[in-house]
């Protein structure tokens, strides 16, 4: 017989896998707010040379991480299968055959060891790694998740329930980083460089014109920004310049890419970073003033840019906004865990014939 905790019990020990996409990862958190453990196995090098994640390579890398690295999260949390009370796993969204290897595993766990098995949106996720270092957030909030595949607005209610208000219409904001980066000749993942090098140049050096929406206005578009930024390369003739850049290591420190890139491709790239910056928080501010929120969630990969953290904390919004650590603004698996954990107080389990979906709406 299937073991379903109480509602009543404490310490609920649920072990999380997510592998949406080239991260596998798996932690095992205590009552969604305690991290006992929390294991990443990136993908990074093998998908550098590629200039972007490969979906077959992502899948085959997942099967060769998925077991050691559930091994060690188990391990560093001091845990035997008894001790857990659930196993929580992504559903959606993501590359379907990423997420069918975490699925296919969690689902062995489950039962083999007579676990409830816990469907999680991999959005709801990002969400609840605020909630997990932030147990102050008070609900309702606005909840920005911007990554490199992902770029939405929700306004989050205090039953969580989730009502989707704005998205792009295109590019995420991390996939206009790094292909802006890769177009400037700096390698993959290129987002977290260009973030380094926008605090060298001028962020007003260029004015970028901004999308004008058509339907609903708070949605977004970067899909232009980036081709403005191939017309300004094409216009200042930088061709060799980029040449130059990528025949840097790829592995290369901040110096090295500052010795490569000069002032006014620095100023384009803080330019860039200023346009993308002031188009998230222009939707922040528009929402925290015609919504009665509590709070303000940014999450998700591009959540760790020094750039948006600080414009966010210069924004004086009308409400607190929080910030995950870097650790879990990347795809992780204890923001897996600590979504699952009220779904299993509330008894919502799945069962084998759970399905994989890459297009999961939240």
């Amino acid at each position: 017989m299937l073991r379903v905790p109480n509602s009543q019990t404490n310490n609920l020990r649920i072990l999380g896998i997510e592998s949406s996409c080239d991260e596998t990862a798996a932690s095992v958190v205590a009552d969604g707010r305690t991290v006992l453990s929390s294991a990443v196995s990136s993908q990074i090098d093998t998908h550098r040379k590629y200039g972007g994640v490969v979906p077959e390579l992502a899948s085959r890398e997942h099967l060769r991480a998925i077991v050691p690295v559930v091994e060690e999260a188990m391990t560093s949390a001091g845990l035997t299968w008894t001790a857990l009370d659930g196993v929580a796993v992504t559903q959606g969204p993501g590359l379907a055959g990423s997420l069918l290897v975490g699925m296919t595993y969690a689902k062995a766990i489950a039962f083999a060891h007579n676990l409830p098995l816990i469907a999680v949106n991999h959005l709801e996720g990002h969400i609840h790694a605020v909630l997990l270092e932030h147990p102050e957030t008070e609900l309702p909030a606005i909840a920005l998740i911007v990554s490199g595949g992902h770029t939405h607005l929700y306004h989050v209610r205090g039953n969580f329930e989730y009502e989707l208000i704005a998205r792009t219409r295109d590019d995420a904001a991390g996939e206009a980083y790094d292909k802006v980066a890769k177009l400037l000749g700096y390698p993959y993942p290129g987002g977290p460089i260009l973030d380094k090098l926008a605090a060298f140049g001028d962020p007003l050096a260029i004015r970028f014109t901004r999308a004008q929406m058509k339907g609903n206005a708070l949605d977004l578009s970067f899909s232009g920004l980036k081709t403005a930024v191939l017309r300004w390369t094409e216009a200042n003739g930088i061709g060799a310049e980029i040449e130059a850049r990528r025949r840097v290591p790829p592995d290369g420190g901040i110096a090295d890419w500052l010795a490569a890139t000069p002032a006014t491709t620095l100023n384009l790239i803080a330019s860039f970073q200023q346009t993308v910056i002031d188009e998230l928080l222009s939707r922040l501010r528009k929402l925290t003033d015609e919504h009665p929120v509590k709070a303000v969630i940014v999450t998700g990969g591009v959540a760790c840019n020094s750039g948006l953290r600080a414009a966010a904390a210069r924004a004086a919004l009308s409400v607190p906004v929080y910030f995950p650590t870097p650790s879990l603004s990347t795809d992780n698996a204890a923001m897996i865990a600590a979504a699952a954990f009220p779904k299993l107080v509330r008894g919502e389990v799945a069962d084998m014939s759970l399905r994989a979906k890459a297009s999961l709406a939240l």
